[in-house]
């Protein structure tokens, strides 16, 4: 039987426990139909009716009833300290998707935004962690240019 996700539920409004987990990059969160495996190595389609962005901590609904409970993948990304107000709008001014904590921002690694940051006075630390940016204006959860 080929196993498919129609139905994403939001964190916190799952109808049951997770039976399995799937690990996904920031980028892989962004989809509407893919093939995507479990950590236990079992597939599954995701066929959703939009593009969604998908969070950390949301479920996938399989066609046979188990959830599948989305996981933020480690990547590479710059963890930013100094005066943050300053560095968020430089880091917003250029479209960056950015995570936002008390004493922190988080962006992925870029050699280029790391370079600025630290002419603007920010201490930039290289490190592999997961990657949760604050969700677009627009309503998208992403981060994107005002084209749209």
């Amino acid at each position: 039987m080929s196993l498919a996700a129609q139905t994403l539920h939001r964190a916190g409004n799952w109808p049951r426990l997770a039976t399995a987990r799937v690990v996904l990059g920031y980028d892989e969160r962004f989809l509407r139909r893919k093939r995507l495996v479990t950590a236990a190595g079992e597939g599954f389609l995701v066929d959703l009716p939009e593009t969604t962005n998908v969070l950390a901590g949301d479920a996938f609904e399989l066609s046979d009833g188990r959830l599948v409970e989305v996981a933020a993948a480690s990547e590479a990304v710059l963890v930013v300290t100094g005066d943050l107000t300053r560095l968020a709008w430089h880091i917003g001014n250029r479209h960056t998707p950015c995570q936002i904590e008390a004493d922190r921002l988080v962006i992925r690694a870029d050699h280029v935004l790391a370079e600025m940051l630290r002419g603007l006075g920010a201490t930039v630390t290289p490190a592999e962690a997961p990657f949760t940016p604050e969700g677009g204006a627009y309503g998208l959860g992403r981060t994107m240019g005002h084209a749209h």
